[in-house]
């Protein structure tokens, strides 16, 4: 993307992180993907994620257990 400076890492990371979310990846599924498709490193996927989730506590409440549901439901699908 672009821009590889440090000041436009983060916010680059931040951007796939939200792409991630939007198709309902998990975080260890999110850093896979950015892992193998764009070349990042996981530790710094997970760093980036935790800060998300420190600054938007709510929303990634929300999300784990709408996340967490889906998950349980696909699971009873394939039973």
């Amino acid at each position: 993307m672009g821009d590889s400076s440090p000041a436009a890492y983060i916010p680059m990371v931040q951007y796939m992180i939200e792409k991630c979310l939007i198709f309902n990846m998990s975080k260890e599924e999110c850093m896979k993907a950015l892992s193998e498709n764009a070349n990042i490193n996981p530790v710094i996927t997970s760093t980036v994620w935790k800060e998300l989730v420190k600054t938007n506590k709510e929303f990634f409440e929300t999300y784990e257990r709408k996340h967490t549901k889906n998950e349980s439901m696909s699971e009873e699908d394939h039973l």
